[in-house]
């Protein structure tokens, strides 16, 4: 009795001093910096995963573009090298060419209508499209809508952009969206702030908080409030990876990148006004009411491009355009 007693002992003293069990790693990879949209959705899901997974997964965050371009990121999300990232949409073009849909011009009038229709049957049906090129489309988190800057001067509606060279994402909707405005665009990956300030380019398209962020204010002059295009992240994971993890995990995820998706959006719209005065402040002349209906009238044949021809293309533009009524 006395020999069990202290076996016992020997036993809970060695389970005591033995260090717990490591958490598994997940890596996520962003390509912005620390305080940008994709940072925000990336730290809280990272925090909502420790907790509900009570410590069983952590994620690794790799920001900055520590891995690359987001082509390589999703090259590198594709293949299995890194299980997570959060993207913007563009550059998912050239993998699940129906995506861009999403991205369509003017197609959502408010946050408002971009939730309902997202968050719904619709935004699933796209999320669920990319499985064809090996991810798992867990959430849309938000860029914001993008408006326009430039060096070279004010422009107020479509006439005003003619001829001008213009960064844009390496994808193919938004060359086609800035040919169509008759502007000159220059795919470029990101950051591009050396490009502006070199006179490399005259302008660039994005919402305001990279404005802010990155300090655009000081290497662009001319802002105007054109919200051409409500922009996305797009949350995956790689889906073999994915599909791997047992179901009660996969829940875990799905509902943790939801949550944080659903916090990213509400820190990203009430911060926008406050961008907006702090562009103002710092110098940047603002335009807050462009023609818009210039800009809507000479996008619209583009409904009509070859690139939204394309069948999957076509009925998941068409489920949207309908859903947006």
């Amino acid at each position: 009795m006395k020999f069990s007693k202290i076996l016992i002992l020997v036993i809970a003293a060695i389970c005591f001093t033995l260090p717990a069990m490591a958490a598994t790693q997940v890596q996520l990879a962003v390509v912005t910096k620390p305080g940008s949209a994709q940072y925000v959705a990336a730290e809280k899901f990272a925090e909502l995963i420790k907790e509900r997974s009570k410590g069983e997964y952590n994620i690794k965050l790799y920001h900055s573009g520590s891995l690359g371009k987001e082509t390589e990121i999703l090259q590198q999300v594709q293949l299995g090298a890194i299980q997570m990232a959060i993207v913007t949409l563009g550059p998912f073009d050239t993998f699940v060419p129906e995506i861009k849909a999403v991205a369509f011009p003017f197609l959502f009038k408010d946050y408002e209508t971009a939730d309902r229709v997202l968050d719904g049957p619709v935004g699933q049906e796209a999320l669920d499209s990319l499985a064809q090129a090996g991810f798992k489309g867990l959430q849309f988190s938000e860029n914001g809508f993008r408006n326009l800057s430039n060096n070279r001067g004010a422009i107020h509606s479509a006439k005003d952009v003619k001829g001008l060279k213009l960064r844009v994402m390496q994808s193919t909707f938004h060359k086609e969206l800035w040919h169509t405005l008759d502007a000159n665009p220059t795919p470029m990956g990101w950051p591009i702030y050396s490009e502006l300030q070199q006179g490399t380019i005259d302008g660039q398209e994005n919402p305001l908080w990279v404005f802010e962020e990155y300090k655009l204010y000081e290497v662009q002059k001319y802002l105007a409030l054109t919200g051409h295009v409500y922009s996305v992240h797009i949350d995956i994971a790689n889906l073999q990876w994915f599909e791997s993890l047992p179901e009660k995990t996969q829940a875990i995820f799905q509902t943790a990148m939801r949550d944080a998706a659903i916090y990213q959006r509400k820190v990203n719209r009430k911060k926008e006004a406050q961008y907006l005065a702090s562009l103002k402040e710092k110098g940047m002349i603002v335009d807050e009411h462009p023609d818009i209906d210039s800009f809507r009238t000479k996008v619209a044949p583009m409904k009509e491009m070859d690139m939204y021809k394309e069948p999957k293309t076509r009925a998941l533009l068409t489920k949207l355009l309908n859903a947006t009524q």
